[in-house]
């Protein structure tokens, strides 16, 4: 397994290169923004442990410039910004885990091991379908730049349907994705939902995106 680290103080980087390397990981190491992105970009990597504090873009800008170029390799963030804030920034700009220094040489390696386990992850910022934008982050909605004001369940169920988008989505998944184990299946619940939804974000529009095929299922389809 191939590791990126990004680590702007040589002796702490050389240190914990040589322990990684001693577990049997290739380690690459970038002391600066502009070249660990280029090296994201020439090379292909496993996973990439990423300090926050670096010359140029901070690591933050680095995870989210990772991302928005469609990397989805694991990045743990590896920093002494123990902040609640930091840490909560972190983790919405991207990164899939996040560990303070100091820290427990153990336990990093339990958390390296942990995410080259699940793999590369889909991060999805925000989920267009045509001129529908839902934005994961802001947890926001807009059609046609117009903000459209949702419940949380039915921001939940619209969230669903645009990751699914293009496909279709039957009651049992969404009942399974959108509500807890004490949900009625049997109840219409879901219906009344559905037809909030089509009403918030489809009414006033020509091209319909909320499309129910009966006795299957849902989609959130744009045909434009």
């Amino acid at each position: 397994m191939r590791i990126l680290l990004v680590e702007d103080e040589p002796k702490a980087a050389q240190m914990l290169a040589k322990g990684l390397r001693n577990q049997g990981y290739s380690v690459d190491i970038a002391s600066k923004s502009e070249e660990a992105l280029y090296k994201v970009a020439v090379n292909t990597y496993d996973l990439i442990i990423l300090d926050l504090v670096l010359p140029g873009q901070d690591g933050f800008s680095i995870c989210k410039t990772v991302r928005a170029t469609g990397h989805s390799l694991p990045i743990l963030i590896l920093t002494a910004r123990d902040s609640v804030q930091d840490r909560v920034k972190g983790l919405d700009t991207g990164a899939d885990d996040y560990l303070t220094k100091p820290y427990e040489y153990s336990e990093l390696l339990a958390r390296i091991r942990a995410l080259l386990r699940r793999g590369t992850t889909t991060y999805t910022e925000c989920i267009q379908v045509g001129d529908l934008r839902i934005d994961t982050g802001a947890r926001s909605v807009t059609r046609c730049e117009q903000k459209i004001n949702l419940t949380a369940k039915e921001y939940a169920i619209l969230e669903y349907l645009g990751r699914k988008s293009g496909k279709l989505v039957s009651r049992e998944e969404l009942s399974e994705h959108a509500w807890d184990e004490n949900f009625d299946a049997f109840s219409n619940v879901i219906d009344v939902y559905i037809l909030r939804l089509r009403r918030k974000i489809d009414s006033g529009y020509d091209n319909k995106l909320l499309r129910t095929r009966r006795g299957e299922g849902y989609a959130l389809i744009s045909e434009n």
